[in-house]
This record gives structure tokens, sequence and C-alpha cells, in this order.
């Protein structure tokens, strides 16, 4: 399985024919993303929440390619109103299988409007492509339930957001990272604007003295293999 970064929160995870792109926020609405909305051609899209920095590109995406979508279920509805045909719509706890794997949406404390207004809700999403587990956390600031979920399905790799201000900050962070425990950490959400800049060398730094995680930093555009 691989995951490629591109900025922010997006991530595309792939195996085989199989290709998930998270959270589509692309160039040029993400001034860090290395590729646009007509750049990528996932099979599949996830969306955690409303917030434009997650789903700006979503049903341009989803309606270009076709790839099936799964959002929370308001935030299902409102990409279905945006022409989007073929949505997933489960709720906190639902499941939704697909050949390469499923998605379940778990619990994260954060707020989410869709860019007209409209408020929804939030989730993290864990995702278990090609048998490897991604816990994608959203944007969440630290609850004491991300041990709990990640000990219902122990995490190879957690995607957590550090950058502070609409989300838990770097230090909190490394709290969450010694609650879930995963293999690898992969740290997002920071540095895209002025508001949410930190440091991620003493984000790694810090996991790996504290944790058996691996911390790897990646760059927008950088691809891993797990």
């Amino acid at each position: 399985m691989d995951i490629r970064y591109l900025g922010h929160s997006t991530f595309e995870l792939s195996d085989g024919t199989a290709r998930v792109l998270v959270d589509p926020f692309l160039a040029p609405n993400n001034p860090k993303a290395p590729v646009t909305a007509d750049d990528v051609d996932p099979t599949h899209i996830l969306v955690t929440h409303a917030h434009v920095d997650h789903l700006a590109d979503a049903a341009t995406v989803a309606k270009r390619t076709g790839a099936p979508t799964v959002a929370l279920v308001e935030t299902a509805v409102w990409l279905g109103h945006q022409g989007v045909e073929n949505v997933s719509d489960p709720n906190l706890g639902g499941t939704v299988t697909f050949d390469w794997g499923w998605v379940k949406l778990v619990q994260a404390l954060h707020s989410s409007t869709t860019p007209d207004g409209r408020v929804t809700y939030a989730s993290g999403l864990v995702i278990n492509i090609g048998g490897t587990t991604v816990y994608h956390l959203g944007d969440t600031c630290l609850f004491g339930d991300l041990r709990l979920i990640a000990e219902r399905t122990p995490v190879d790799v957690a995607l957590i957001p550090i950058g502070g201000h609409y989300t838990m900050d770097r230090h909190d962070a490394v709290v969450a990272a010694e609650m879930i425990g995963a293999s690898t950490v992969i740290p997002c959400h920071y540095n895209t604007f002025p508001l949410i800049e930190t440091d991620a060398d003493a984000f790694k730094g810090e996991v790996e003295s504290k944790t058996g995680s691996k911390v790897v930093v990646m760059n927008p555009g950088d691809s891993q293999s797990f």
C-alpha cells in the first residue's frame, strides 16, 4: 500500500488498482498542493467533514471520475445536491465496504459547515486498504476516545493534525500519538496558512522519544510505501 501526500490533510492511498483520495483540497484552492483536481484519478473518495479545506474539490473530482464517495450523512446529502450521484452516507460508527477493504466513520471533536453555510458534523476515518489500517483523524482536538478507537482497530498508520488553532497543536498531537500507538505517524494539517504554522521536526523528535512510533514527515507530493 502506498500513501501520497497532497498537502494539508489530503492523501491518496493506493493498492493495486484502488486509488482512494481523502479530503480533496487541491490547487489552486490549496496553496501547498502539487496537483489540481484535473490531475487526480481516484477510484474512490472519502471526506471527513464539510469545511472547504477538506472538500473544496470533492464534487468536481467525483463528477468527473464517477468515483464512489463516502461522507457523513449530512455532508453526503450536500454532495448529492452538488451533483455527485454515487454517494454513501453512513453516520458515526458506520462502515462501508469495497473490494479493496473498508472505511469506518468514527468520532472527531470539531465543527463542520458546508461552503454555503449548512451545519453538518465531523468524523475521523479508519480505513483498511490492502490489509493496512490507516486512521485519518480529520480535524479534531485531543480527546480520550482516540485510545478506544485504536483499541477497537489497531492502527498501522495514523494521519494526525498538528497545526493548532483549528485542530490539536503539535503538543497535544504527541499525546494523541501515544494513545493511538500506530507503527507509523504522519503529521498533516500544518504550514498551509500562517495560523497553522508549526515545527513538524520537533513533533517527530518528541513522538519518537516517547513512543515506539516512527514519524514520517512528508512534503506535498511525497509518497511512502507500507
